[in-house]
């Protein structure tokens, strides 16, 4: 176990173990309300990159997930996005919706609140049907936005649509279709969710910020740094104090201490294939672990202590 102090009044502890209600509106982000528990901690896990109809270890690491959700009575589910392989879902009632969801993560523990965002191979299928309430009907655990928040007490977990950022998925599509519905024109679109997000967090009175989405800002994996999220999100967050950054996008397991703020990079994109086995050797400043097989993350946070398990 590594201790670290990440501010005056908060401890921040590592593990580094493998295991394979809507009710207002900040600025136009759509907020959720989620309790903590009665002794006000909070604990919940993170896994991405996963919906592959159980292949590519994805039930094992949902087989898993159910055993650490008991072991920590979680609150809920945070998806880093890439929720359905190859190309997101066809439409509403894709039979891949309950084959990769429903069907695979069926413990006990894992019947809470799932909440998600869109990854770039969601948005080459119909991105909006994972937005839909008809899923939420489907399985009631199912809540899919582009960027919202979920207001837990203790923290504050800003939801944030990572993929119209990435300039590339608009000029060089590689012959996928992109669904950018209710994205473009891209440039205002990117300039109001940023002006949303610095709302939400310079009003933030959580003791944890923690902002999650899909693409990496830092990253020594397969994809590395998202460059657009360096250059637009980042200094965003480092003005407003944010705890962690949580994605997935990279399929691995991965620890990066910013060497300039306080902010702790986590990605949890290794919710089933998994093993690139192309780890960057450059810009590995802050790097304290890297893990590139499949698996997921837990938090547990408290007033005083955030401990985080891969």
């Amino acid at each position: 176990m590594a201790a670290i102090a990440l501010r005056k009044t908060k401890a921040l502890c590592f593990f580094l173990a493998i295991a394979c209600g809507f009710v207002s509106s900040s600025a136009e982000l759509p907020r959720f309300q989620h309790p903590t528990k009665r002794d006000g901690s909070l604990s919940f896990l993170v896994v991405g990159d996963w919906g592959r109809r159980g292949a590519f270890n994805q039930s094992q690491v949902a087989l898993q997930m159910g055993r650490i959700g008991e072991e920590l009575n979680i609150d809920f589910v945070v998806s880093t996005g890439d929720n359905f392989y190859d190309n997101g879902l066809t439409d509403e009632r894709d039979t891949a919706f309950e084959d990769s969801f429903t069907k695979i993560y069926t413990a006990t523990s894992l019947q809470k609140q799932w909440y998600s965002v869109l990854g770039n191979h969601d948005y080459r299928g119909d991105a909006e049907a994972q937005l839909s309430p008809v899923l939420s009907n489907i399985d009631s655990r199912w809540l899919c936005l582009r960027s919202f928040i979920v207001d837990a007490e203790l923290a504050e977990i800003i939801f944030v649509d990572t993929s119209p950022f990435v300039e590339k998925y608009f000029t060089e599509t590689d012959g996928h279709n992109y669904d950018w519905r209710g994205i473009t024109p891209r440039k205002p679109y990117i300039k109001n969710l940023l002006k949303d997000v610095e709302s939400v967090l310079m009003e933030s009175t959580a003791k944890w910020k923690i902002v999650v989405g899909h693409h990496a800002i830092r990253s020594v994996g397969h994809h590395g740094d998202t460059q657009e999220l360096v250059n637009l999100l980042l200094p965003i967050l480092k003005a407003n104090n944010v705890d962690f950054y949580m994605n997935g996008h990279d399929h691995c397991l991965e620890h990066i201490s910013d060497t300039e703020s306080p902010i702790q990079f986590l990605t949890s994109g290794a919710g089933s294939k998994a093993w690139r086995g192309d780890v960057k050797d450059e810009n590995r400043k802050g790097l304290n672990f890297f893990y590139d097989g499949q698996g997921f993350m837990s938090v547990q946070l408290t007033q005083s202590e955030a401990d985080i398990v891969f």
